[in-house]
């Protein structure tokens, strides 16, 4: 089982909004929709885009360099051009503290 790291406190990520953060190396983005926390690879897996600097409407995350669309649920992609779904991570939230678990490698 991999274990949980600290990555945020719940209110460095607002309701409807997107943020970056560096976890153990990895780029990781957190979305708050509707006040549940998801976390996934930064990067596009359209271009390496940072998916943080992209549109969060609902559970639907819109890059911004090429405008393909990402559920941030499942990681799923919704619109090209991307092809392959973000990874996607564990959350599990401990008090105030946000803590996701990585991929082992």
């Amino acid at each position: 089982m991999s274990e949980f790291l600290k990555v945020a406190e719940l209110d460095e990520v607002p309701v409807g909004s997107l943020r970056a953060f560096e976890v153990d190396g990895e780029p990781v983005c957190l979305a708050n929709v509707d006040g549940t926390i998801y976390a996934f690879t930064d990067n596009c897996t359209h271009i390496s885009g940072p998916l943080s600097d992209g549109e969060l409407s609902g559970c639907v995350l819109t890059c911004p360099w090429h405008l393909a669309q990402f559920d941030v649920r499942t990681g799923k992609v919704l619109r090209g051009p991307a092809r392959q779904e973000v990874l996607t991570y564990p959350v599990k939230i401990d008090g105030q503290t946000i803590l996701i678990s990585l991929p082992e490698e």
